[in-house]
């Protein structure tokens, strides 16, 4: 079943949450700032192509006031655009009862563009 929903959202749009994420995150390892910005966007886009299968929970690294610091400024510089996306699309697959699996995946991706810094991805 992860299979065929991994597939079925990848053909209806997971490729372009894909590209969009490798192009961010590939511009944002130009800049020696953004190389840490660059990779964890980097992350996203692999649980964005294929986001069945994969919970989200909150990093056993304990980094403190770094990660902190690491999210405000991710969030004033495009998490919180990343993840109004991730909620519009979770409101517009809701409406129907077909796209609620969809949904429920961008609801997760909003909770993971949100804070990457503290949270990460396990397989399940």
């Amino acid at each position: 079943m992860k299979f065929l929903g991994n597939l079925l959202w990848f053909i209806l749009g997971g490729w372009a949450i894909l590209l969009e994420y490798l192009l961010g995150g590939i511009a944002l390892c130009l800049t020696i700032i953004g190389i840490p910005f660059g990779i964890q966007v980097i992350k996203l886009s692999w649980v964005a192509a294929w986001p069945f299968g994969k919970r989200i929970v909150p990093t056993s690294q304990t980094t403190g006031l770094l990660s902190l610091v690491m999210n405000l400024v991710w969030l004033l510089f495009g998490g919180i655009w990343t993840a109004l996306t991730h909620l519009i699309l979770a409101v517009v697959f809701g409406i129907t009862i077909i796209g609620l699996p969809f949904a429920k995946q961008h609801l997760k991706l909003a909770s993971l563009a949100f804070t990457p810094f503290s949270k990460s991805y396990k397989k399940y």
